[in-house]
């Protein structure tokens, strides 16, 4: 007589079945990376061998077997799994913010480089000054471009005065290009660089190119990191390979212009086009260990190990199972009365 299923065989069942069909997608997924189309055939395997050990493990509780080769077994294929599922879920619950990071790390890299460049520039004034004119001159530029306030208002002109008090220069008013105020704040800036800079034209050319460079990506980056994640993820990639091939040109540039003596730069290499490989997923996991991560950590053993751990506590010894044979083969024992005549 077969035993008949029991409601905890069959919620144990449909138990296995969502966490393995789960884990199925999150290996597929997770696996495109390595074996890109095969990556299907892969993960269901594993899943259908993950299901196919569950039931064994029932079994051999059932019948009171040993189960720790099962065990190892399962614990070896869901591994493999786990590493996919981790992979998976990881780069869809950080992307956003491995990208926003790397965004952020590159407009302070510009900014730095813009920094070190100008430090390493020859002045007609002290270094101090030097700095305070090159504040107000980029204050006037910004204010000559308010779209509020376009050209040289109050408030630049106030700017510009302070500017000619700090060089005891006199600073000409310049009038824009039909009402092309960018070029007139480019021509005012321009302005004031020859009035305090003593630099050949190479070193005029990449003062301003930096300064323009670094305006351009930090406005291009902080209005990427205004969109919704869904743009973030879809944009961010190509935003951050071109502002870093400018980048590194603008610091190689700078090493040749200025001299190894007086700047070193290495060139930057985005970090994002790690992102949806195993290996970078794990390895800023432990960088960055923190809750996200805990609970993506928690999701995947979830995933692949809980029912397992389920099944081998909740299922026992079936007696009736062990016990169960022919009744041909039963024998009884007894002594045999043998009445005395």
């Amino acid at each position: 007589m077969n035993k008949k299923t029991t409601p905890a065989d069959l919620f144990l069942g449909i138990l296995a079945l969502l966490l393995i069909s789960v884990s199925f997608y999150q290996t597929w997924l997770g696996l495109q990376q390595i074996f890109g189309p095969a990556s299907f055939v892969i993960a269901l395997v594993l899943s259908l061998l993950l299901l196919f050990l569950c039931w064994m493990l029932r079994n051999a509780k059932l019948e009171g077997k040993p189960t720790g080769s099962l065990v190892g077994i399962y614990v070896f294929i869901a591994s493999f799994c786990f590493i996919a599922n981790f992979n998976a879920l990881y780069t869809r619950f950080m992307k956003t913010d491995i990208y926003t990071d790397e965004l952020r790390l590159i407009n302070k890299s510009y900014t730095e480089l813009e920094n070190n460049i100008e430090s390493k520039l020859s002045y007609k004034y002290n270094k101090m000054t030097a700095q305070n004119i090159e504040i107000k001159k980029k204050q006037m530029m910004e204010q000559i471009k308010d779209p509020g306030n376009k050209g040289i208002g109050e408030r630049a002109q106030a700017l510009i005065r302070d500017i000619e008090k700090l060089t005891g220069q006199k600073v000409d008013h310049l009038t824009p290009v039909g009402s092309d105020y960018e070029d007139l704040a480019e021509r005012m800036g321009r302005q004031i660089d020859n009035m305090i800079s003593d630099l050949s034209p190479e070193e005029q050319a990449l003062k301003t190119d930096i300064n323009n460079a670094t305006l351009k990506w930090n406005k291009n980056i902080q209005e990427l990191l205004l969109l919704s994640k869904k743009d973030k993820d879809v944009l961010s990639q190509g935003i951050i390979d071109e502002s870093l091939a400018e980048y590194n040109k603008l610091g190689s540039r700078a090493q040749t212009v200025l001299g190894n003596e007086k700047i070193h730069f290495e060139p930057v290499v985005s970090q994002t086009q790690e992102v949806g490989k195993i290996g970078f997923a794990f390895e800023h996991a432990i960088k960055h260990f923190g809750m996200y991560q805990f609970v993506v950590l928690a999701g995947c053993i979830l995933l692949d190990f809980v029912i397992v751990i389920i099944i081998l506590l909740v299922t026992g010894p079936d007696n009736n199972r062990n016990n169960r044979g022919s009744v041909f083969n039963n024998k009884r024992s007894g002594n045999t009365l043998i009445p005395n005549n």
